[in-house]
């Protein structure tokens, strides 16, 4: 049985999680590579990554460069000796890298391959709503998330889910996967199968303003999902124009209401206690929401300090 001497790669908590799974069941990580520190928050303090917190914590060996090209950090990642890497939510790596160690480079992928490929897998399975998802270990090539799938896991989505919920699960379900793929590496046992690409593959597009943005002309599901499969980062939002004020506001929590009414879609029906927003095929109730310059609040503390007009409309 060959022993593995293992470099990680990875910047946010997803990566941690399985960071530390490898380093509770006694592998060696000879060093860790994870993002450059950047400037965060209204003071613009260098923020560190959670891999770098981890890492830094267990008195593991770090390196982060800026260009994964650069000769400098190519023959500080030599020296480290290492025959395997393993990577979970980093970046693109250049060839030099991932064909480096002798037993090659695989990645930790949150989705059921070759379904969304891609930055936001776990969110877009939930706006799409998807009824599965999983996690696939792969063989990396020269494309994003196209190589050589080593094993895979499923899970069912359950209804309701969020993102953070979700992820929090995949975290569990990854790190079992890692070491299953470990242990197969470790016996030369490795079976691969090569991706399939058909023209109905989804794909996991990189989260931005716009496709955050609640469409209030989609059906209750649709919008319903949106809001769950982006709860509670980076959150779905809107406009709320009410006398003749308007806020930009983010969403994190919803339910539907499947029925017929006579309001126009976009319009806010208020009680003391509830928020609900017309639909074409009922009512989205917000649960809980975050006005600008205001923390996340439930409906109900929202309403303890504000109260809307009928011509509230959210758009």
């Amino acid at each position: 049985m060959e022993k593995l001497r293992i470099i990680f790669m990875g910047t946010p908590e997803f990566a941690v999680g399985i960071l530390d799974t490898i380093i509770q069941n006694n592998y060696t990580v000879v060093g860790v590579i994870t993002a450059a520190d950047k400037p965060a928050g209204r003071g613009q303090k260098l923020k560190f990554s959670a891999v770098k917190e981890y890492a830094l914590t267990h008195n593991l060996t770090l390196l982060q460069p800026t260009n994964l090209k650069d000769e400098g950090f190519l023959t500080e990642l030599r020296a480290l000796n290492a025959n395997l890497q393993i990577v979970v939510a980093f970046r693109m790596l250049p060839k030099v890298v991932w064909e480096m160690p002798a037993l090659g480079t695989f990645n930790l992928h949150a989705s059921l391959l070759p379904n969304y490929r891609g930055a936001a897998p776990i969110n877009w399975a939930i706006i799409n709503g998807e009824q599965k998802t999983g996690v696939t270990t792969f063989f990396i090539d020269d494309k994003i998330d196209t190589g050589a799938m080593i094993l895979s896991s499923e899970t069912e989505i359950v209804p309701d889910e969020n993102a953070g919920q979700l992820h929090d699960r995949l975290i569990n379900i990854g790190s079992t996967t890692v070491i299953d793929t470990l242990t197969l590496i470790e016996k030369g046992n490795i079976v691969t199968t090569i991706q399939t690409d058909s023209a109905d593959i989804k794909t996991a597009y990189k989260l931005n303003k716009e496709n955050c943005k609640i469409d209030w002309t989609q059906s209750a599901t649709n919008i319903h999902n949106l809001i769950r499969g982006l709860s509670p980062y980076p959150a779905a939002w809107c406009n709320v124009s009410d006398k003749n004020e308007e806020w930009n506001i983010k969403i994190y929590d919803s339910k539907i209401s499947i029925e017929e009414h006579q309001h126009v879609t976009g319009t806010i029906i208020c009680t003391k206690k509830e928020m609900k927003i017309a639909v074409e095929n009922g009512f989205i109730q917000i649960l809980s929401l975050q006005f600008p310059g205001k923390k996340r609040m439930t409906t109900t503390e929202l309403l303890n300090g504000i109260t809307f007009t009928p011509e509230a409309k959210a758009f």
